[in-house]
């Protein structure tokens, strides 16, 4: 009877905090930066490429720009759990274990992330954490584990607040303060309910290396920045809209593309994951990547969003308000042929006073906003500016 009691007042309490998931507050204060595993190599991972590519992180100085998580995402399990149900790495990929993975990692001032799903299975056929919630939490938290990215295949009828809230509670259980994205899709909405749940969560479907084409799962970035309009108002620090990885420096985009997602990115304050090869990418892209006045964009610590201020066949101005009085303001050219722009600050009601202007991809002061501003964009390109008031 007594352990009847017991189990029915553990089950009561969990039924409780199920209905009012809490997660560990303050850990994502800016947007989440680093490097995840999807986008390029999908299920072909192991802990060679990931210790390769935090040493390239280290050396190529994305580490010091910022880029301090290192997620594995989907593929690093086994098929089956083992018979005490127990998420097992694969030991053909990940020999040493994902503990002494995620040592490796911290030891190299890095964070450690890994991917799985609410569902029965992730998206690629693995184990999902349907029922084994609290057990793999536990499992995360024994591991080192700082971020988990918890995916959405495979879920059948579930409720996903709910669903999504049991995993955040078993987060918060297991005792270890890990960052929780929710990646699912924005299906359920969840800019509504997520601020309480998890650190950021995915607006839309999977990204892909294009600008404007679409697939049966997948999205170029332009579809995916066309779907965060409106959504500005639900961000803000501890609490980020996700519009999903970087596909800066993927065959699939030219440069001014990849220059242009990293900058619009920066604009909506979003997680800036990269998700292509930096053992071996170019100058060009390094460059884009680290570029540390943009970023400082992205990780204003005021926390607000960006938001479209105006958008013409072709052309779109989009806008964030950043600490200090500061604004910045990108023009992005959507067309596929070259834009001038002709800009009369004054029509820009957002700004009071004066500004000087610089130009963040230049890396110049250009200006002051009491004369006109024009300016050449290449197709699906950007002018990235700063806009810092001067003192009367």
């Amino acid at each position: 009877m007594r352990t009847y009691i017991s189990c029915c007042l553990i089950l009561g309490l969990l039924s409780v905090s199920s209905a009012s998931a809490q997660k560990y507050e303050g850990l994502a204060p800016t947007p989440p930066m680093g490097w995840n595993s999807w986008n390029t190599f999908e299920v072909g991972i192991d802990e060679k490429l990931i210790r390769e590519t935090a040493d390239a992180l280290i050396a190529n100085g994305m580490r010091d720009a910022g880029y301090t998580y290192v997620v594995i995402d989907d593929g690093w399990e086994t098929k089956e759990r083992d018979p005490q149900g127990n998420l097992v790495p694969d030991p053909q990929k990940f020999p040493s274990g994902l503990k002494a993975l995620g040592d490796y990692l911290h030891a190299r001032g890095f964070k450690f992330g890994v991917h799985n799903c609410a569902g029965n299975t992730t998206c690629a056929g693995f184990p999902g954490g349907r029922g084994h919630e609290f057990q793999d939490a536990r499992n995360y938290a024994s591991w080192g584990v700082d971020y988990i990215k918890y995916d959405w295949c495979d879920h059948g009828t579930a409720n996903a607040e709910e669903t999504f809230k049991t995993m955040g509670n078993a987060l918060r259980a297991a005792g270890r303060p890990i960052v929780f994205s929710i990646c699912e899709w924005g299906n359920n909405t969840p800019w509504l309910w997520g601020k309480t749940v998890g650190h950021l969560w995915r607006t839309t479907g999977d990204v892909i290396d294009c600008y404007r084409c679409q697939t049966v799962y997948s999205l170029g970035w332009k579809h995916i920045l066309d779907a965060q309009v409106g959504l500005e108002q639900h961000a803000g620090p501890d609490h980020w809209n996700d519009p999903d990885m970087l596909e800066v420096g993927n065959p699939g985009l030219t440069p001014a593309e990849s220059r242009a997602q990293f900058s619009l990115w920066s604009m909506l304050a979003a997680p800036l994951m990269a998700g292509n090869d930096v053992r071996s990418m170019s100058d060009e892209i390094r460059g884009i990547l680290t570029n540390k006045e943009v970023i400082a964009v992205d990780q204003d610590p005021l926390g607000k969003q960006g938001y479209q201020f105006m958008r013409h066949p072709s052309k779109e101005i989009w806008v964030k308000e950043l600490s200090n009085g500061d604004w910045a303001v990108c023009f992005h050219n959507s067309g596929e042929n070259p834009l001038e722009i002709r800009v009369n600050w004054t029509h820009l009601p957002f700004l009071r006073g004066h500004f000087k202007i610089r130009d963040l991809w230049k890396g110049q002061d250009i200006g002051k906003t009491d004369v006109g501003f024009t300016a050449q964009i290449a197709s699906h390109d950007v002018v990235l500016l700063r806009l810092s008031p001067i003192g009367e």
